[in-house]
């Protein structure tokens, strides 16, 4: 499918105008969707007010009972991951760091965004835990697409914590995908209101880690970094593309830029993709200024199922990042989820 086409597609998620043209289907085998979402995830979060909290699941999953969406799904559980799996993308000193930090009375595992709680290490090994066995689900033939609202942690770095990310259950991903299953050229995609700096620096010299961010500018948010001129590095350069908006946009400038997406993809064509769909971006979000529609959700995911079709399999994770306005996060995670479903 062209650019022309799918963005037409995509203009129809928004309610725009359009030309009614046929979307392509995955197969009926290939259209379970794995939904990660357990207490082990639930207990991902920070205490005493933190915009992270441990209720962000709750409401996302309440909203899926009221759409009637979860009976649609499979429920997975799983368990936490094991030093030697942290390991793909972390080092070792970073672990045993988180894996003592509480026993030794650490409160802040990076400069202040990212506090000490209790069972820190149980409940992000279990994050990672759970995006390697979504990918094994789907490594396996056992569906094609999963769901995990917590997970997404983009800010981690390989050696530390940061912006409320313990583990980075993307990197995690990636490495496996080349080292347990062969696949080296992956498509990342992040809609998260900030930039994905903890996976973007991690494979910037990477030629085979495709990667596209669309964010608030780095002018006016954190981490400041997913400027457009950053590309990638050395065998690297072009194969990363950064897209800024500025305070205020909504669903129409995204719409605008998202073919520059597509256009990213067809030409590289991986393999299989990652969906950071962080729901941050929404009007209202207390921690930036964008002002999507949970459209802007259903837009993104709907155009990546299509080229994941095309040529991934039908292979897609989509991992739910930010978001602290817990309405906001449960439309957005939601029509994220009914787009998997439909496909």
């Amino acid at each position: 499918m062209d650019a022309k086409r799918r963005t037409t597609l995509l203009l129809a998620a928004l309610g725009i105008p359009f030309t009614v043209l046929p979307i392509s289907r995955a197969s009926e085998e290939t259209r379970t969707v794995n939904l990660y979402a357990d207490e082990g995830l639930a207990a991902y979060g920070f205490p005493d007010g933190h915009p992270l909290g441990i209720d962000r699941q709750a409401a996302f999953l309440a909203e899926a009972e009221a759409q009637g969406l979860l009976s649609r799904t499979v429920r997975s559980k799983s368990k936490g991951a094991a030093f030697e799996e942290l390991e793909l993308f972390h080092t070792s000193e970073y672990i045993d760091y988180v894996f003592n930090a509480e026993g030794r009375g650490i409160r802040l595992l990076d400069g202040g965004d990212t506090p000490v709680f209790p069972g820190v290490f149980e409940a992000s090994a279990h994050v990672a835990g759970a995006a390697l066995d979504g990918l094994r689900q789907i490594m396996e033939g056992n569906c094609a697409k999963t769901l995990q609202p917590i997970g997404g942690l983009h800010h981690a770095a390989r050696d530390g914590a940061a912006g409320f990310c313990v583990f980075n259950d993307l990197g995690i991903v990636v490495e496996a995908l080349r080292h347990e299953y062969g696949i080296s050229r992956v498509g990342y995609v992040d809609i998260d209101v900030h930039h994905g700096d903890g996976v973007f620096y991690a494979f910037e010299n990477d030629p085979e880690l495709i990667f596209a961010d669309v964010h608030q500018h780095s002018k006016t948010l954190y981490p400041g970094t997913g400027r457009t001129d950053e590309v990638g590095r050395g065998s690297a350069r072009g194969t990363k593309l950064n897209i800024e908006l500025l305070p205020g946009s909504g669903d129409h400038e995204f719409a605008e830029v998202w073919p520059q997406v597509e256009e990213h993809f067809e030409k590289y064509r991986p393999e299989f993709y990652i969906f950071q769909c962080g729901a941050d971006g929404l009007g209202g979000d207390s921690l930036a200024s964008l002002r999507y529609s949970q459209k802007t959700h259903a837009l993104a995911a709907r155009s990546l199922i299509a080229l994941a079709n095309d040529h991934a399999k039908g292979r897609i994770m989509a991992f739910g990042g930010g978001g602290y306005n817990r309405t906001n996060l449960a439309k957005a995670w939601n029509a994220v989820l009914q787009e998997l479903l439909l496909s």
